[in-house]
């Protein structure tokens, strides 16, 4: 089985034994909804609310490695918990807390990577308002992948709803109007 398959199994499987609602977010879900690359990760975003990070972060911390030696304020800091699975693979646990996060997970579904790999990912909309939403180069390439595979099928009622408070609270507008000439460009209804 493939390493980031084995460590993203790994981590899904102890947060569902905690009941833990969580996603893959990031290149592996890029794998699932736009144009497979290379990654060397795996990026999750796990439902911690506003308050009881520390318990979460330390129940990580008690079973996997850290990816630096102050990963818990770290995490606590920047609300993303830097790991490694027991394969040493890289794992990003990002702590979610905002309503929109929260409808991201809720949106999640499952999907079958490989025969025995079954790993629950965010939407492909989903996607694309957290790759606009972060908007470095990488992740408009990612968007443009997306585009030309789920042409005509994506909603844009919602990707629109998601991401305009975002990018209001980011002070940054011009993130939708990158993405709107990327969907005039690339979508194509489907008829």
């Amino acid at each position: 089985m493939n390493e980031l398959y084995e460590a993203a199994l790994e981590v899904q499987g102890f947060m569902v034994q905690r009941g833990w609602r969580s996603c893959i977010i990031g290149g592996m879900a890029i794998e699932r909804w736009g144009e497979p690359r290379v990654t060397v990760d795996v990026d999750m975003t796990l439902l911690t609310g506003f308050g009881s990070e520390e318990s979460y972060v330390q129940e990580f911390l008690a079973h996997f490695g850290p990816r630096r030696p102050d990963a818990a304020a770290f995490a606590l800091t920047t609300r993303v918990l830097l790991l490694r699975a027991s394969n040493d693979t890289p794992v990003d646990i990002a702590l979610g807390g905002f309503g929109y996060e929260e409808v991201a997970v809720g949106r999640a579904s499952p999907f079958q990577f490989a025969p025995g790999v079954s790993l629950v990912t965010c939407s492909g909309e989903d996607l694309v308002v957290l790759k606009a939403f972060a908007a470095r180069e990488r992740d408009w390439l990612d968007i443009e992948g997306i585009l030309v595979r789920q042409s005509g099928k994506l909603d844009w009622r919602y990707i629109r709803k998601q991401l305009k408070p975002l990018c209001e609270l980011k002070e940054e507008p011009e993130i939708l109007d990158r993405l709107d000439a990327l969907r005039k460009k690339l979508d194509r209804p489907t008829r």
